[in-house]
């Protein structure tokens, strides 16, 4: 851990937006999924319904909200990565750190990701290798490596070939007892690696969404991160023209990825090249909307509870692998909550949130935040 400036002092040119989408992605993983569904079940809102109705992982091919969480966070990192090398740049490490730099952290969430799959209990046999934190560990350490090595458009033309390549090697490299092209459960190749590659045990009985493979596409996130980052870093362009930039770039990603949905279908588990597209074109959409917002209009007040969440994203994330949050909250609350008259459900799933909020704004104001 290491100190970091808050966001009443931000650098010059750091994104509250960035820190704020963070926020808001991590929100639902550290709780908001099951606000959304008891405030549902206790109000019968149609709109909280809806959203509710997306807050969970499409089975095979298709797409929810959900399915947005992992590579928007990705995205993020991509964006990150011009502003953070820049940085060190002015600072004075040479190029050779800065590999060294990308190498250690992608390596270190791989770590990461072993012990929150419990390589602690020293169990290898069972253990589950492929993780959350690895994919997004190896995704950042190849395409920083290539943002290192390349200009934009060496990053435009290898985002190309990694998708590309991807829908190549899954359409005509055929698999043992299956052979080429064929997408269903189990029977690609990507699978097929997975089971091939891994020890210990994989998320299903015969793939892992986390697997060797998935790390091509998902490096393609990254880069579309980082291409967007390099947008948002340039002095060429005002705050509107980024913005509209970014919609026009959203938008046409997710022509493209409709396009190709018909041949390689949009899906999660295969983090297939038209997923790619769909979530970097919802990601860049996204983004948009809150860079005008929070950087462009600047009401970074309303950022705040958002930007205490994602400044210490991979520490709340880490920790509920570790502490119980529900009982802390009931320990809490619990007298509140059971003097309730009605929808105490939501009022727990509440509880739970606020008392994560209230562990990182105490080391947000202590400006303790866990970097990687």
């Amino acid at each position: 851990m290491r100190e970091s400036q808050s966001l009443k002092q931000p650098a010059s040119d750091r994104l509250v937006s960035l820190d704020a989408l963070r926020g808001f992605d991590m929100f639902w993983i550290i709780g908001g999924v099951a606000v959304a569904k008891t405030g549902f079940e206790a109000t019968g809102w149609p709109w909280l319904g809806w959203i509710a109705a997306q807050l969970h992982h499409t089975q095979w091919h298709g797409f929810t909200f959900y399915d947005l969480i992992f590579p928007l966070f990705l995205f993020m990192a991509g964006v990150a990565m011009p502003f953070s090398f820049e940085k060190r740049r002015q600072r004075g490490d040479a190029q050779a750190a800065l590999y060294q730099h990308v190498i250690i952290r992608g390596l270190a969430l791989v770590v990461l990701g072993l012990i929150y799959n419990g390589a602690l209990s020293f169990d290898f046999a069972n253990l589950r290798y492929a993780s959350v934190l690895g994919l997004i560990g190896l995704a950042y350490l190849f395409a920083g490596l290539i943002v290192l090595s390349c200009d934009w458009r060496g990053q435009a033309i290898a985002f190309a070939a990694v998708l590309i390549g991807y829908w190549a090697a899954l359409k005509f490299i055929p698999v043992p007892g299956f052979g080429a092209g064929d997408l269903e459960p189990g029977h690609t190749l990507t699978d097929y690696v997975s089971r091939i590659l891994l020890p210990g045990r994989l998320l299903h009985a015969d793939r892992d969404p986390e697997g060797p493979l998935s790390v091509i596409p998902a490096i393609g996130t990254a880069l579309a991160g980082a291409l967007t980052g390099q947008l948002l870093k340039s002095t060429r362009l005002n705050p509107w023209a980024k913005t509209a930039a970014m919609i026009a770039a959203g938008v046409v990603s997710l022509g493209l990825a409709a396009l190709w949905n018909r041949d390689f279908p949009i899906n999660k588990n295969l983090w297939s090249s038209s997923f790619v597209l769909h979530c970097a074109g919802l990601s860049l959409l996204v983004l948009a909307t809150f860079y005008v917002v929070f950087d462009v209009l600047k009401l970074r007040a309303a950022a705040f509870p958002l930007v205490v969440i994602g400044s210490n994203s991979i520490l709340i994330y880490m920790s509920r692998g570790f502490i119980d949050y529900d009982h802390t909250a009931q320990r809490l609350f619990g007298g509140l909550i059971d003097h309730a008259t009605s929808a105490k459900p939501f009022w727990a799933a509440l509880s739970v949130v606020a008392t994560e909020w209230l562990l990182l704004y105490v080391l947000y104001r202590k400006n303790i935040f866990l970097r990687v």
